[in-house]
């Protein structure tokens, strides 16, 4: 092993999935500072994936539990944009196989940015079928943020290219023609709902990003429309733009 420069060493690290490889153990035996650095990284980094992979595993079992049921087709549905002064609220439904490992998915809250794009990308690959729902700030005034996120839900399924036969909603009831099951903190407990909170998220951040170009005076990309102190500023200087929502304090009091 010490003919062997830990540059190669850490090549072939990337290719080592079994703690019971020989390369480990021999690595085990070198005494190069460099080598033992390389060996701890990747028991750390093993360690982190059988963590995750088991905690990946208990967030399948209300949908395992749903399969035994008889309900084959599982739609985990989530909301991103409740609490913002502007954009829209995204609805997205996600159906997953039963199979499906996703390394790292979990709320879209505790994901940073990279991992939630990565993540994104991946259940797009991984899901049976995904629909968004949006429903945008004009309608957000007319008829309030509970029914339009719920309108959103609604059109999220509706949009699903697959129909599902059973809905998992976070903190929701749909009242929707399949049965459902509402979780709370649903995205923290249910793969399928964990898996439409990163789509709804990712979506609707790239809308706010879009919009930053439209009206980069209020600084959406840096806040996606939350009501930040810099947000709040901009709104008190140039006045609500069209995508905020009128009907949000502080706005509704700013434009009396």
């Amino acid at each position: 092993m010490r003919s062997i420069a830990i540059k190669e060493i850490k090549e072939m690290l990337t290719n080592i999935t079994d703690e019971n490889d020989p390369l480990l153990t021999e690595l085990a035996n070198d005494s190069r500072k460099g080598a033992q650095s390389l060996l701890q990284k990747w028991k750390r980094e093993k360690s982190a994936q059988v963590k995750d992979k088991e905690r990946f595993v208990r967030m399948t079992e209300h949908e395992q539990e749903a399969r035994i049921e008889g309900y084959e087709w599982i739609a985990g549905i989530d909301e991103a944009g409740r609490g913002p002064l502007a954009g829209p609220v995204v609805s997205a439904a996600v159906i997953l196989t039963p199979d499906s490992y996703i390394e790292g998915l979990n709320d879209s809250k505790k994901v940073s940015e990279k991992n939630r794009a990565r993540l994104y990308e991946a259940i797009m690959r991984e899901a049976i079928a995904v629909g968004v729902g949006i429903i945008q700030s004009e309608e957000i005034d007319q008829v309030n943020i509970y029914e339009a996120a719920k309108k959103s839900m609604l059109s999220a399924v509706q949009n699903l290219p697959k129909k599902p036969d059973m809905l998992f909603i976070d903190a929701m009831t749909l009242n929707s023609i399949y049965p459902e099951k509402t979780f709370i903190k649903g995205d923290a407990i249910s793969v399928s709902i964990a898996a439409a909170s990163i789509i709804a998220k990712v979506t609707r951040d790239r809308i706010m990003e879009k919009y930053n170009e439209q009206y980069p005076e209020y600084g959406f990309s840096s806040h996606m429309g939350y009501g930040t102190k810099s947000h709040i500023e901009a709104i008190q200087a140039f006045g609500p733009c069209p995508i905020h929502r009128i009907s949000f304090e502080p706005i509704k009091s700013l434009i009396k």
